[in-house]
């Protein structure tokens, strides 16, 4: 994707001091948090495929296929 956090905290209205501390491991963000994070990842494109989807190639993260 290419972004750094301050361009993933303004399109998801995460501070960027959240995204740091989630990154390391400091603390767990919240439900709402998580759900900014997703949204704004899955307009860029991004697919979260849970256990048991086998689309594209089973669970885990990935970028939508063009066309």
């Amino acid at each position: 994707m290419d972004w750094s956090r301050e361009r993933l905290a303004d399109a998801s209205k995460v501070s960027h001091r959240t995204i740091v501390d989630f990154e390391r491991g400091a603390r767990a963000p919240r439900a709402g948090t998580l759900e900014a994070l997703r949204h704004a990842l899955e307009d860029l494109g991004v697919v979260f495929l849970a256990s048991g989807e086998v689309k594209d190639g089973g669970p885990g993260v990935r970028l939508k296929k063009e066309g």
